[in-house]
């Protein structure tokens, strides 16, 4: 058994190959610099058909396949699967038409996840496609969870309610808890932290979203590395009506300029304690909010939980900056008893438990891996 996971975004293309019964990873790579701009050294301008000839090669080369025809599938991740797809689906004409549509929702992100489709599906039409999206793990959010209090034709002719994303994650974190802790997926509860460039949170009771910070786009909930997260939504009808901000120019800043970025000039985390620790008032304001944002809307899920078994801390920030873990455990109110191990937060590699036994919620480092998540949802669908 051969998966190819792509995740495709407008600059780049990661792949990930699995092989065997047990879906052991073979490869892993990464093509960067695609686009319509000609790469500042080389002078190249790469497509994604280009990006796939190299993912092609470089599989070749490792003796894998003999081309990506030869996959058992290729698995895409997809950003916005809308109210058309709860679970992973296999690609034909009608779910890339559908894809394409949902673009609207995700113009950044759904274009550039469908091009490798259209791509193999015209090289290789017998090769198995399925695609993976990121908002189907979030398909179970109650009614009152998903609306916004907005006239409803509203969501009934243009399907604008909360989505949530980073579903492969939060989905992959939740499944290995339950591993760890030897309960069925089902039994499993939790409060899942993404915490990367993007960031998200995600209430977990059952095994199962409950509800999560991320709404119709991946600009809601947390402070993130160049986005607000949330804000007074009459914010951008003053940028537009008094400050003569065009829509577009809103979008740019409130997704690209904000965030980190917009508060302190920093949208790396490291950047941002490094000159946090240095005396930059602005930088360890910048940590305090994003800090702060997670406290409020995690103890928001906490507080409508019957059960929790543990937060999560995941994504390149949640594994790597035991900082932040360290001021968001602390920021938690003292009556949820909370106590960390300072000793194991500090050399946290890999599953790590970061709490005292006497602690009265645990909370845990989990590295996440989407691209495995995408290869068994994959095995589930050829099996299924």
């Amino acid at each position: 058994m051969k998966i190819l996971v792509l995740n495709a975004g407008s600059s780049s293309l990661k792949y990930s190959l699995f092989v065997g019964a047990d879906s052991h990873l073979a490869l892993h790579g990464l093509i960067e610099h695609l686009g319509e701009t000609p790469h500042e050294v080389t002078g190249i301008t790469k497509t994604h058909a280009d990006a796939l000839l190299e993912v092609e090669a470089q599989l070749l080369e490792a003796g894998l396949v003999k081309h990506l025809g030869d996959c058992d599938a290729v698995s895409h991740r997809v950003v916005h699967g809308g109210e058309a797809f709860h679970e992973a689906t296999l690609v034909n004409e009608t779910v890339m038409q559908a894809i394409d549509d949902l673009s609207q929702l995700a113009p950044l992100h759904n274009p550039a996840n469908l091009l490798p489709m259209r791509i193999l599906a015209e090289k290789y039409p017998g090769l198995v496609q399925i695609a993976v999206f990121d908002t189907a793990f979030h398909h179970t959010l109650p009614d009152y969870a998903f609306h916004y209090a907005l006239p409803k034709d509203l969501y009934e002719q243009h399907q604008i309610r909360r989505y949530g994303f980073h579903g492969t994650s939060h989905q992959y974190i939740a499944k290995t808890l339950a591993d760890i802790l030897e309960l069925p997926d089902d039994e499993v509860h939790l409060i899942s932290l993404h915490l990367g460039n993007g960031a998200s949170v995600c209430a977990i009771e059952h095994g199962e979203s409950i509800d999560t910070s991320m709404g119709f786009t991946p600009l809601e909930g947390l402070v993130m590395g160049t986005r607000t997260g949330d804000l007074d939504p009459a914010i951008p009808l003053y940028l537009i009506r008094q400050l003569g901000y065009s829509a577009a120019e809103v979008d740019h800043l409130l997704n690209k300029e904000s965030g980190l970025k917009g508060l302190c000039g920093f949208n790396d985390m490291r950047d941002v304690i490094d000159a946090a620790n240095a005396g930059d008032g602005d930088a360890q304001m910048a940590l305090d909010l994003f800090t702060y944002r997670i406290n409020k809307i995690a103890g928001s899920y906490l507080a409508v939980m019957d059960e929790v078994d543990a937060l999560v801390f995941t994504g390149g920030i949640g594994e790597h900056a035991p900082m932040v873990r360290e001021m968001i455990l602390n920021g938690f109110s003292t009556r949820l008893g909370i106590e960390i191990d300072y000793a194991a937060n500090e050399t946290a590699r890999g599953m790590t438990c970061i709490t005292l036994p006497s602690s009265r919620i645990q909370a845990w480092v989990i590295p996440t891996d989407e691209e495995f998540e995408i290869a068994q949802q994959t095995l589930d669908v050829l099996q299924g």
